[in-house]
């Protein structure tokens, strides 16, 4: 049955796929659905700015909604948002895990007191698939954080491609990066109008971190 929904929306790999999956089931989006620092600095999962994940948003023809929260008040932001989600008329959200447990259950939870169903289209699915899948379907995806106790810097800025997956499996590393190896961000794909003119600028630090700098053409 086809519902209305939200997207809750990294601006990478998992919640594009997830997105594409749920709007090709025949589901209609209304919003994507982003949490950010609470200064409004920077999503929250991704740390990609504002004006990024509006352009990415703008390319899909949808609006971008943010919660702002520190990570004491992240919850109560959640489920405030999805009651103001429900008071719309949307009365599904749609995540893009995969297989993490801890992460679906507290979904649940949150949207429970919201009222709110839940939808994973990726939920369980063999990782390498859906990548294969992402890359298949034309997603470009580019790696934009590291955890270098895990995963090398040299990976900033590398699009995602088969050949790529083999390198980071021949390393032992989980090419979906589901326990936060890496994080990526969508330039291109099927759920966009055009590519996102983005540019990549310098690596900044941040503990075990490091961040490649995204930034739309514009303000070069």
């Amino acid at each position: 049955m086809q519902k209305s929904f939200f997207m809750s929306w990294s601006g990478g790999k998992d919640s594009a796929l997830a997105y594409y999956r749920a709007v090709m089931e025949g589901h209609v989006p209304v919003a994507l659905f982003t949490m950010f620092e609470k200064d409004g600095s920077k999503s929250r999962s991704h740390g990609l700015s504002l004006d990024v994940m509006e352009a990415q948003a703008e390319r899909m023809g949808l609006p971008l909604v943010i919660g702002k929260a520190d990570w004491a008040g992240y919850e109560e932001e959640f489920i405030e948002q999805l009651k103001s989600f429900q008071k719309e008329g949307i009365h599904m959200g749609v995540y893009g895990d995969i297989d993490l447990e801890a992460h679906l259950e507290w979904v649940e939870k949150v949207s429970a007191e919201a009222g709110m169903k839940v939808y994973h289209p990726l939920w369980q699915e063999p990782r390498k698939d859906l990548l294969k899948e992402l890359i298949d379907e034309g997603f470009k995806a580019v790696i934009t954080v590291v955890d270098t106790g895990r995963l090398d810097e040299r990976f900033l800025g590398r699009e995602f491609t088969h050949e790529l997956i083999a390198e980071l499996e021949a390393l032992g590393i989980d090419a979906c990066g589901e326990e936060g190896e890496f994080h990526t961000v969508i330039i291109d794909g099927p759920i966009f109008v055009e590519p996102l003119p983005v540019v990549f600028g310098k690596k900044i630090k941040a503990d075990q971190y490091r961040i490649l700098e995204v930034k739309l053409q514009s303000e070069e």
